[in-house]
Parts: structure tokens; sequence; C-alpha cells
């Protein structure tokens, strides 16, 4: 998604790979954790740019989506093909490969002459960063073994969250000091050096045995897919797009999905996306668990910075600060929960935890021009999404992970960190009917008002889906965990 929030099941990918040896352990730590932080810094420090991005390129409401939506769409939908491909073809050939492809695209985001360009420069970024995310992660679980392998999993999560923090201040900072274009050119040098000590020092690494062969049309039916229901959410929230075409577009996105819904089922347990994995509630519980919960958090972190310096006249660098607090709190919340959750199990913190997120989006409910107040209005309802989610993200981790055959980890983890992305897609998409309302500050705090609140609905719908499906039989180190063969 394009937050700074890694997805909730980044750091299982690593412990599912296949152990080998290397004699660069820090320096492949080192590689990985840079190659992560180029998804994670990108995808924050974005959202602080929008404005000035819109006004120096007369983006449109639709487009303004599109500038989110043209990065996470690839990602989304490819992730898990980039994670087989790894296996298949080796991951640190892979990694470079996704490392070489994002740093182009960055380029060609900072010297992009028209939108247009910039969008295709975006798409380029998501399939770079959908070949380099999934195996950034498995090159760290073949390094290390043991408790090595745990501790390594760690420093690369506090990693993350020091980038997602980090993100939208340097963002922030560059916009109002150089210009927006910069926050594209600082992926360079952290490329560089990720490609460098990747190529010097980190073994390959390969698994044939776990991906015989490719599933190409469904990553291929996957992004037509989701491509045309992106592109018709976004149109209907504009005036120019009247007619039947949204409606034409929406109905072919939905066949499409029936079709790759057909070639996974043919595809059995060498699909990308393994249908037999649904076969129990817990994991479809937690599948809409996390598509309602971070699809709220992803149009938060897309709004919040626009009205605030839209609305309010922060400066950029103002506006990526109003987010510190929730890759802070997550980064301090999940090792706590974690711990809490292998006693306790995971259905009550993850009841609770969407439920906080739930009323921490609908107290931005209260947010308008009169009532803009960083430390009374703004900061109390982050505090309050960015605690729910601390609450949710090791619990859900635990649980989607225990849900399924050990066999199967990574994929079911794979497939629960790609929903996590295309909540945000969708999310976003839908943002599109609060861009438009621009006339006046008024008018799209009206806008980010009701968004919040539909925000609110989703979380709580993500709470409801804990209490309705997850079983505490399901937590981290129970002896009755669920098993999911896929077949």
């Amino acid at each position: 998604m394009s937050s700074a929030v890694a997805g909730p099941c980044d750091s299982e990918i690593a412990s599912t790979a296949l152990p080998c040896s290397t004699s660069y352990p820090r320096a492949t730590l080192t590689a990985t954790i840079l190659g992560s932080s180029l998804a994670f810094i990108d995808g924050s420090v974005v959202n602080v740019a929008l404005p000035a991005m819109a006004g120096d390129l007369n983006a449109s409401s639709a487009q303004l989506s599109w500038t989110i939506n043209a990065y996470l769409l690839p990602l989304g939908a490819l992730i898990l093909l980039g994670g087989g491909a790894g296996d298949f073809f080796g991951r640190r050939r892979l990694f470079l490969i996704g490392l070489s492809v994002f740093t182009l695209a960055s380029i060609l985001c900072f010297a992009a002459p028209s939108l247009g360009w910039l969008l295709a420069a975006r798409c380029v970024q998501g399939l770079g960063a959908a070949l380099l995310m999934p195996n950034s992660l498995a090159i760290l679980g073949s390094a290390y073994t043991g408790e090595a392998r745990g501790r390594a999993i760690g420093v690369w999560a506090a990693a993350g969250a020091i980038a997602g923090a980090l993100g939208p201040l340097l963002g922030g900072w560059l916009v109002d000091t150089i210009g927006w274009r910069m926050i594209f050119l600082i992926n360079v040098p952290i490329a560089a050096a990720a490609a460098y000590l990747t190529w010097a020092y980190v073994a390959e690494s390969q698994d044939r045995h776990r991906s015989p062969s490719l599933d190409w049309a469904g990553a291929g039916l996957a992004t037509m897919a989701l491509g045309l229901l992106t592109w018709s959410l976004t149109a209907a929230a504009t005036a120019s797009a009247a007619g039947s075409w949204p409606w034409l577009t929406a109905a072919t996105g939905i066949v499409m999905v029936g079709a790759f819904l057909w070639v996974e089922r043919v595809r059995g347990q060498h699909a990308l996306m393994p249908l037999a994995m649904f076969g129990t509630p817990i994991f479809v519980g937690l599948t809409l668990l996390t598509f309602f919960l971070y699809g709220s958090l992803s149009g938060l972190m897309v709004l919040l910075p626009y009205l605030l310096i839209r609305a309010a006249h922060y400066s950029a660098i103002a506006a990526g600060a109003a987010l510190l607090p929730l890759p802070i709190v997550i980064g301090l919340g999940s090792p706590l929960m974690g711990a809490l959750t292998a006693r306790i199990g995971a259905k009550l913190p993850l009841v609770i935890g969407a439920a906080v997120v739930a009323a921490g989006l609908a107290l931005y409910g209260r947010v308008g021009i009169g009532r803009m107040d960083y430390w009374t209005d703004i900061l109390p309802a982050t505090l309050l999404v960015s605690t729910g989610m601390g609450i949710c993200v090791a619990p859900l981790t635990t649980t989607v992970v225990a849900s399924v055959d050990v066999s199967h980890v990574g994929v079911a983890s794979g497939v629960n960190n790609a929903v996590a992305r295309i909540a945000g897609l969708i999310a976003t998409a839908l943002l599109g009917f609060v861009f438009v309302l621009q006339g006046s500050a008024e008018t799209f705090a009206s806008g980010f008002r009701i968004a919040a609140l539909i925000g609110a609905a989703s979380a709580a719908i993500a709470s409801a889906c804990a209490l309705l499906f997850v079983t505490d039989s399901a937590a981290y180190g129970s002896p009755h965990r669920r098993r999911t063969n896929v077949v």
C-alpha cells in the first residue's frame, strides 16, 4: 500500500525460505533492508507530495488518484508472481532486476515532462517493487537459520518502521525546499548501495521444487481485472466520465475476476493464489479483515496529508510529521502484542484493535475548517488509529500463518500481503469522489469527514470479521492449529 506501514505478513515471507549458509550475514541483512526501504519510502513520500504534483502538472482529481494507483496496481497484482519467479530463477537475480527496474523508473519519475510520463514511470516502479520486495525477504530467510533468523527479521522490521517514520518527513522537507521531483531521485543512491552489497556479498538461492511453473495467465488476468476495476471506480468520480463506460469497464473487470478464479482452480497448488486455502472459514475471515482494515488505513494515509496542506495550509514536512505516530506506535506495540497473542490468542486483540481503529477514524469526523488544531483535533484521532493498528498487526500476522499447513505459510503470507495492497489500491481509487470536491477548503473538508466515517465503517466490519471468523485455536503455538491442505 501507499503508506509507511508494511504489509501484515511481510516478515513471515522471510521465515519460510529454505536455509542456506552465507559468509556475509551483515551485508546480506543490510542489502535486504535497503531494498525493502525503497518501497516503504516511495509509498509514503508521494502522499505528502500530491498537492505540489497536482499544481505543477495540472492534475485533475482522477489523475491524483492514479499517481498512487499506477504504483499499487502492478505491486498488488504481481507481488506473488515476483516471489515465485525468485524461487524459480534465483532470488538474488530477481532482486537485482527489481532494483534496476525500480531505479530506472525513479529516474524517469524525476524527469517526467508530463503527467502521462509520470504515471507510466510509476507503473514501472510498481513492477520493480513487485520483484524486489518478496525476494528481499526471501533472501533474508535463506541466509539465516534458527534464532539468528528471528533476530534478523526483527532488525528488518525495526528498520522498516524507521523508514516508514522518516519517509514522510524526508519527503515533506524535499517538497518544501527543493521540489517534489527530488522525492524520486533519493531512491537512486539507496538502490545503488543495495545493488552493490547484493552483487558483492549475497549468495544466490532458489527452490524450483516450490515453484515448478509460474502462473503467468493468473498474473495477467489479475492485473487486467484490477486495472479495469480501478479505472472504473476512478472514472465514476469524474463528471467527464458520465455515461455507460465506467459500468461497462467494471463489468469487464468482474468477468476478468471470474476468469482469474477459474484459472486458479485449474492450476491447483501451482496457482498464483491457491483457492484451497480459502476452504476454512478462518482464512476467509482473515482475508476479509485484512481487506477492510488496510483499506480504511490506506484512505487515511492519502487524504490526511492532502487535507492538512490544502485546507489547513500546513507545509509538506508538517503534514508528513502528522503521520509520525502511526509507524512509531505500530513498531513499539507489535512485539508486545506478539507475546500477548501467544498467551491469550488472537481473537480478542483483533476484535479490539480493529474497533479502536474504527473509533479513531470516526473521531476524524469532527475535523473541519473551524476545527483543525493538530493537538486537539488531529493527534487524538491519529493516536487511536495508531494504537488500534499496533494491537492488530502482530496477531493478524500470527493467525494468518497459523491458519494453513506449515508447508504453505509462505503462500498464505503472500496472499494476505497482496490483499492488503489491493485494498489500498481500491481505497485510493474511491478517493476520487473526495478529490473531486476541491472547489473550496470547506467542501474538501466535508468530503474528508465523509471518507473518515466510511473508513470507520470499514474498520468496524474488520472487527466483526474477527469476532465471527477468528478462533483462538488458530493462535500461534496452539496445539489445535488449523491446517489447510493446498492441492
